[in-house]
């Protein structure tokens, strides 16, 4: 397009903006409006992508970070003719395909869920990876982010790792229009202030009028050209662009226009604009996909082994017999044991350092692309990154994470390591998937049942060995448990997982001596978790113990009492977790310390069916 035609097209996403946000009663206008331009252009001149295929391996990427303007999004769907007009106007509306915030689930031509400030540009670094590295495709991704979100950090993790990577199918356009929620940004229109820094990052900058469309057309050819750097172009704005009553004023963040027949014929009233977007150059994907025969590591019952360990020899295993697994890690490889993965399939990991955000981040940029992630750091720092696992699963993307050196059974490291509160916060997430092994044979084979679960999967791992019980043939359900001891005289059930599992079978062989008959069950699928076992251990005996090295709220006993709220009687119920702050000491005084060794548990089964005795 020529300049008059851009001009004119800018004019119509902002007019259909607003429109869209008027049906809707709500929305973000102001902030659709003040990147219009630099949409349009892009559009019109710049990007490759078949809106028929959304899948093409040639396609482009976009990524609107500053989700909130999904008004200009979609408005630029409508110029491109991959929706109608009466679509554009259901906005925001019930059952509609054009949701307050884009989505994949709703739209094939989102790349990821956004609204969640600062995601954009680290997922786009995840997709950008994927080209350069896996897909080896010339396809460009392009971000469009707002100036409010470089306050926060996971920008700036982004900012390092592609430069570090030397992505230059990258680049981030910066909507730098002075304006946030409740008044101005921190730098405003000092756009220089943004250049230093992404400068000192290592990105190549380009500053530009963000409302002249053939500066803006220079700057894109310009980032195309770019070789061994990404490009951010920093672009000054006017917030509410075009219409004088809202333009460069406050207090109108995420409202519709009060006058807004008059702010479109202001702007030249409503246009019909058709973009004939450039198709995207012949492309095939090159990644291996699910083939090939896993065989999976082995290991004979009484054998030693840490699951962490388990987890980098199964991976390694799955690796080479599907090329579409891939593996990254938070610079805690040779902890999480992903430097297995590294040294069989180094072209297939990816070391993020420790920027947890940006590894998740990273994750569900390859997923986009059609790889099967496997993201590793310590269950504590998963934390960190929970946000980004939260948008995950609103962009419904599928990831595997795997959480090391959980609970207080690490030993003398002391709380800061200690991932006490993984359990509940990955049974939160919507439609997750959580498991927890107690030893080596149950960990390679959940590894590989991971890779074919939707959504988010979630496995903990433990640090010190633990002795093999299972044999290597013994299959492992998703959704299902192990009774490890069972009797028609069991007076009670204890339900344990991961590092409790060998801790529960001890109280048992201790409370049979005292003539007290005890089942075990390995709850190695805290979610979802096993009702009809646990319903009939519940039946049959009665009384529950549930037993975690995990804090009370939100993990196996949670999950336990889940199996119970459909209305039926809740059993007689026990539950002991970590109720105090840890500090340093061997694993062993640490279990005994927080009440969860076979000790306590059987105590507290006595406790239960009323055979303690008084001294």
């Amino acid at each position: 397009m020529n300049t008059a035609e851009l001009v004119e097209l800018a004019q119509q996403l902002r007019v259909d903006s607003v429109r869209a946000s008027d049906a809707a009663g709500s929305g973000h206008p102001t902030s659709s409006m003040s990147a219009a331009d630099l949409m349009a252009v892009l559009l019109a001149n710049h990007f490759r992508y078949d809106f028929e295929r959304p899948d093409h391996p040639g396609n482009d990427r976009f990524v609107l970070s500053k989700g909130h303007a999904s008004p200009l999004l979609y408005a630029a769907y409508k110029a491109a003719g991959a929706i109608d007009d009466a679509e554009l106007l259901t906005f925001r509306k019930q059952d509609s395909r054009l949701e307050g915030h884009p989505t994949p689930r709703r739209l094939p031509w989102v790349e990821t869920a956004t609204g969640s400030l600062g995601q954009g540009l680290p997922v786009g670094v995840g997709i950008a990876l994927a080209g350069k590295r896996l897909d080896h495709s010339n396809y460009r991704v392009w971000v469009l982010c707002g100036d409010s979100e470089l306050a926060e950090g996971s920008v700036w993790e982004a900012a390092e790792h592609a430069a570090y990577e030397n992505l230059d199918n990258l680049t981030a356009i910066f909507d730098v229009n002075r304006l946030g929620q409740r008044g101005p940004t921190r730098h405003g229109h000092d756009l220089d202030a943004y250049a230093r820094r992404f400068q000192a990052f290592g990105w190549h900058t380009i500053e530009v009028d963000g409302h002249d469309v053939d500066a803006v057309d220079r700057a894109y050819g310009e980032a195309i050209s770019t070789t061994g750097q990404p490009t951010a172009i920093i672009a000054r704005t006017l917030k509410g662009k075009g219409v004088a009553a809202v333009q460069d004023r406050e207090g109108l963040h995420g409202k519709p226009l009060p006058e807004a027949d008059e702010a479109i014929a202001e702007l030249g009233g409503p246009r019909e604009v058709r973009v004939q977007v450039h198709e995207p150059p012949a492309a095939r994907m090159l990644h291996a996909v699910r083939s090939g025969h896993v065989e999976l590591p082995r290991w004979d019952k009484g054998d030693e082994v840490a699951t962490r360990n388990a987890y980098g020899q199964a991976l390694t295993a799955l690796g080479t017999g599907r090329g579409d697994v891939v593996a990254l890690d938070g610079e805690v490889g040779d902890s999480t044991r992903a430097e297995f993965f590294a040294k069989e399939h180094p072209e297939r990991y990816f070391e993020c350092y420790i920027a947890e955000q940006q590894m998740v981040a990273t994750a569900v940029g390859l997923a986009t692309r059609g790889w099967v992630p496997y993201a590793a750091t310590f269950a504590a720092f998963l934390t960190r990154a929970y946000d980004f696992v939260r948008m995950a699963a609103v962009s419904g993307a599928g990831l595997n994470l795997v959480g090391s050196h959980s609970g207080v059974a690490i030993g003398q490291d002391g709380p800061s390591q200690m991932g006490l509160e993984d359990l509940a916060m990955m049974r939160s997430v919507h439609g997750s998937t959580v498991l927890y092994p107690c030893d080596a044979n149950q960990t390679a084979r959940l590894v590989a049942a991971m890779a074919d679960c939707e959504g988010i999967r979630y496995l903990r791992t433990s640090r010190g060995e633990s002795t093999v019980i299972y044999g290597p043939d013994e299959e492992f359900t998703v959704g299902g448990s192990k009774v490890l001891r069972s009797s028609p005289d069991d007076r009670l059930t204890l339900v344990a997982a991961g590092v409790t599992v060998p801790e529960a079978l001890a109280a048992a062989e201790a409370l049979e001596r005292d003539g007290i008959r005890a089942r075990v069950i390995d709850l190695y699928s805290v979610k979802p978790v096993d009702r009809d076992t646990l319903r009939r251990a519940a039946e049959e005996t009665g009384c529950l113990v549930t037993v975690e090295d995990h804090h009370e709220e939100g993990g196996i006993g949670d999950a336990v009492l889940d199996a119970f709220l459909d209305g039926r009687p809740v059993p007689r119920l026990v539950r002991l977790a970590v109720r105090t702050m840890p500090g340093s000491a061997s694993p062993e005084e640490q279990l005994r310390a927080a009440g969860i060794d076979a000790e306590a548990i059987a105590a507290a089964g006595k406790l239960l069916v009323e055979e303690a005795v008084v001294r």
